[in-house]
């Protein structure tokens, strides 16, 4: 489990192909200082399992279904990443419950700067508008996020500077692909309900 508070802007040092998966080599000084073989760090918003923590860099193997359902398919040498390791039973929740399983990839619609803070929307892929309710949250590249606006096919967010300053979304541009998660509790809610309809 994660909270969508990121850690540290990571760097990809290496992307190798394996067929039907592909090993990602990630710099990040800060989530490798405690790291061990097993362990779980979110990379975009995507849960992956630590392979092989070398220094200051950790491996891990990315299967097919990840690929395809992540911008981590599109990933390459020297982009930077979101990175998160996941949380501690005692430590606080500061964004909301992430679980790091992707629901689908969005697209940067428009981005609009003002003084304080700058609104993103995005368009949302078919089917994922039904889990999103304004002032309710959603995690776009492992950021948790307050929704700030709602439509059928799109939604928006408010980004303070220090948000655009210490994670990927302050470099994004328009027509960018971001990984996005909804809240599991609407998840479960709409699952519960389908039952008593039954």
């Amino acid at each position: 489990m994660f909270t969508g508070i990121v850690e540290e802007l990571g760097t990809v040092a290496s992307v190798t192909d394996l067929g039907d998966a592909a090993r990602i080599v990630i710099t990040g000084p800060l989530v490798t200082s405690d790291v061990r073989p097993g362990d779980s760090i979110a990379v975009n918003g995507v849960c992956l399992t630590v392979v092989e923590p070398t220094g200051t860099d950790f491996a891990a193997d990315v299967m097919a279904e990840t690929l395809s359902r992540s911008t981590l398919g599109a990933l390459a040498a020297g982009e930077n990443v979101n990175l998160e390791r996941a949380a501690k039973v005692e430590a606080r929740i500061g964004g909301h419950i992430v679980q790091g399983h992707v629901d689908g990839v969005a697209v940067v619609r428009t981005i609009q700067p003002a003084d304080h803070w700058t609104t993103m929307t995005f368009d949302l892929p078919a089917g994922l508008s039904r889990y999103l309710v304004e002032k309710g949250s959603i995690t776009v590249d492992g950021v948790s996020l307050t929704v700030v606006g709602v439509g059928d096919a799109e939604f928006s967010v408010s980004l303070i500077p220090t948000t655009l300053e210490h994670t990927t979304l302050g470099s994004r541009e328009v027509g960018d692909r971001v990984n996005i998660e909804v809240d599991v509790l609407a998840k479960y809610v709409e699952r519960l309900m389908e039952g008593r309809q039954e």
